[in-house]
């Protein structure tokens, strides 16, 4: 298979279409190699518009959400980042190649070191991989300028806002299927927030994410 011609198709047919046109992002995937991050059973649909299965129930997200996230975040080289929702490492990958540092949070121990030994593999050292529930954030590194919650959730937590500097940025996909909100949420000013939903899509709900109380009458 002819993987640059794949990633370039990706780029031109997927997700330019789908209005991710800011060029730093496009140059970011044409340069991220993300059939790295794909298993090998399944590195031959690296660059098609599917959700790739990596183990423990969890899947890649499809490309063009990946280019959409990446377009919202407006991310600078100064950036400190908190991921929730490991997966392969690929889109740790991405956010590493734009910004400072990354902290990826990962509950299930065989992607743990699936993403460590592929980031290992393509050079990426500014990456740590973290086992733990990223439900309540990462208070250790906080605050971030960046946010990212790769999996699902029916709403943000308090934890995560409070660990956004100010102008800093979160990013989650909000809601339950059949339809779900990208969400960018800013942080204005201390304990002041700007939501912004960017497209409406479907993708994996995280694993633990919270509940909503209910109420019985």
């Amino acid at each position: 298979m002819n993987f640059e011609k794949a990633r370039f198709n990706m780029v031109e047919q997927q997700i330019r279409p789908w209005e991710v046109l800011d060029q730093d992002v496009l140059d970011l995937l044409m340069t991220v190699k993300r059939e790295e991050f794909v298993p090998a059973a399944y590195r031959d649909l690296a660059f098609t518009e599917v959700e790739i299965p990596i183990g423990c129930g969890q899947v890649m997200l499809k490309p063009v959400i990946e280019g959409k996230v990446l377009q919202a975040l407006r991310l600078a080289k100064s950036d400190s980042v908190l991921e929730i929702g490991t997966g392969s490492g690929y889109f740790a990958a991405l956010l590493a190649a734009r910004t400072e540092w990354v902290r990826t949070l990962e509950s299930e121990p065989e992607l743990v070191k699936l993403a460590s030994a592929n980031l290992a593999r393509n050079g990426v050292e500014n990456v740590v991989v973290v086992q733990g529930d990223g439900i309540g954030g990462w208070a250790e590194r906080a605050p971030y300028d960046v946010i990212v919650v790769s999996g699902g959730l029916p709403f943000v937590p308090q934890a995560l806002l409070e660990q956004l500097k100010v102008g800093g940025r979160l990013f989650a996909f909000v809601g339950e299927a059949p339809v779900m909100k990208a969400r960018l949420i800013t942080c204005e000013s201390e304990g002041r927030f700007r939501t912004e939903d960017i497209f409406e899509t479907v993708v994996p709900m995280l694993k633990n994410a919270p509940q909503r109380d209910s109420f019985s009458f």
